[in-house]
């Protein structure tokens, strides 16, 4: 059996400002995510008719940099995959319940780089409120800012990162969120765990931004969003695709990616 892992936002669903901001039309929608009442997230419904499908063939799982929490809200069409990478791989839900025995290896792991305490402390006093909405600890995992992202100082992200970089943490910026993640914590690793659990023959992946590097990395082939973080920086791969489309488009396009090979 195959292992598809999928980044989630702004690689197989998209906000609204997602959409908008990548200006791709979109046809008609099916909304995938609920938050306080309202539709937040959604695919194309070609998108959500042929991803219910791809779950018939390939063991599915979900990747995400969101928290357990955050990835409730969603819910993706056909019947739920009995594993999630959460947290940027921090957590792994094994039947919707984080799995004790990777908690306690991801912990392990952490305590080679600086302690997120260190980086919350430095990531309060640079992230000015004149251009910072809020910012948010996900877990004790990591750490990240909702910013204005207009207003954020010219050369502000190159100096956060090389900062973080010296204390053996990433820097991400996505959308309007800059995350603060340490390098031990990586969605390929909590996949290969996946992969040696369930003994898949290979692993397919999608993803969009730098925090997907690794991730795409690991697989055996990959493919990622035109529109985002890490085409925009240059990188690629030979055994990675860059999607023709952008945005929710884009979404529609993964989905079909994946269909192509795991029914070859």
């Amino acid at each position: 059996m195959i292992l598809v892992a999928t980044d989630l936002d702004r690689t197989l669903i998209y906000s609204r400002g997602a959409i908008e901001g990548t200006g791709s039309s979109a046809g008609p929608l099916v909304a995938v995510e609920r938050h306080e009442g309202k539709d937040a997230s959604w695919m194309t419904v070609g998108a959500a008719a042929r991803f219910t499908d791809l779950s018939r063939v390939a063991l599915v799982v979900p990747v995400t940099t969101r928290t357990p929490e955050q990835w409730a809200r969603v819910r993706l069409p056909g019947p739920p995959s009995p594993y999630a990478v959460t947290a940027n791989g921090g957590v792994l839900l094994v039947d919707g319940r984080a799995d004790i025995a990777w908690t306690t290896q991801v912990e392990q792991a952490l305590r080679r780089v600086a302690p997120l305490r260190e980086i919350w402390a430095h990531a309060s006093m640079v992230c000015r409120p004149e251009w910072t909405v809020k910012l948010r600890n996900a877990r004790g995992l990591f750490c990240y800012a909702v910013l204005h992202r207009r207003r954020v100082p010219p050369g502000f992200v190159a100096e956060a990162a090389a900062w973080a970089d010296d204390r053996g943490w990433h820097l991400s910026l996505q959308g309007r969120k800059l995350y603060w993640v340490p390098e031990p914590l990586t969605k390929s690793a909590a996949v290969t765990e996946v992969a040696r659990r369930a003994g898949t023959e290979s692993v397919l992946a999608a993803g969009d931004s730098l925090l997907d590097a690794d991730l795409l990395d690991g697989a055996d082939q990959g493919i990622v969003a035109r529109h985002g973080e890490l085409v925009a920086s240059g990188w690629h791969r030979p055994t990675v695709d860059v999607t023709e489309h952008r945005g929710v488009r884009a979404g529609a396009e993964i989905v079909d990616w994946f269909a192509a090979r795991c029914w070859a």
